[in-house]
């Protein structure tokens, strides 16, 4: 499973603040627009296109337009966090949601919401989900998604630790993750470390 790596310095710069415990939720809301507007960029950086032409005040001019069909799929309720920075790359993409609860003792998902466009089998999919940790919420999600008919999926996160990707890799080997870091390891609650904590609790000031 390739594991994209987004080394950008500007993206670097803006994962150090969110880890930064003395971020505030609204400064931390506008880092986490800003590092998946870079995320996004990069995961789109090979979406098919064809060739199209305009006419601009000037003259005719030819170019590229985007031939893919798009869907956003964020991963309640973290995930909403990330929407709004893919939708201003790729407007004209269709949403779709999925609700999963993790257990705090199991850390085991179980899902509670989904609603997805109609005939994802020709579509690209974008799973948005911060924090990939044990995996086990990526997986359900990536395994709903299959049973809709989805085929090119791209993984989404801003932090992931080992674990996941080796989860994700063992039931999706061909989904391709776009992250900034794999960090070391989980702790026994099941929490990436040196994470950056709960990102739904930070991004929304529940904590």
């Amino acid at each position: 499973m390739p594991v994209h790596l987004v080394e950008h310095p500007i993206v670097q710069d803006i994962l150090l603040k969110l880890r930064d415990a003395a971020t505030t939720p609204d400064v931390f809301r506008s880092m986490s627009r800003r590092i998946s507007l870079l995320l996004a960029a990069e995961a789109t950086r090979d979406l098919p296109t064809r060739a199209a032409t305009i006419r601009t005040p000037l003259a005719e001019a030819a170019g590229r337009e985007l031939a893919a069909e798009v869907v956003i799929v964020p991963v309640l309720r973290a995930g909403l966090g990330m929407l709004d920075a893919v939708l201003d790359i790729v407007p004209r993409a269709r949403v779709g949601h999925i609700g999963l609860q993790r257990d705090e003792v199991t850390a085991v998902a179980s899902q509670y919401y989904a609603k997805f466009p109609h005939s994802l089998e020709d579509k690209v999919v974008f799973v948005v989900d911060p924090m990939l940790a044990t995996g086990g919420s990526a997986v359900a999600a990536l395994d709903l998604l299959r049973r809709q008919g989805a085929r090119d999926i791209r993984l989404l996160c801003i932090v992931t630790a080992p674990e996941g990707v080796a989860l994700v890799e063992a039931h999706h080997p061909d989904v391709r993750i776009y992250t900034p870091v794999i960090d070391r390891n989980l702790n026994a609650q099941k929490f990436i470390v040196p994470g950056l904590g709960d990102f739904g609790d930070r991004l929304f000031g529940t904590e």
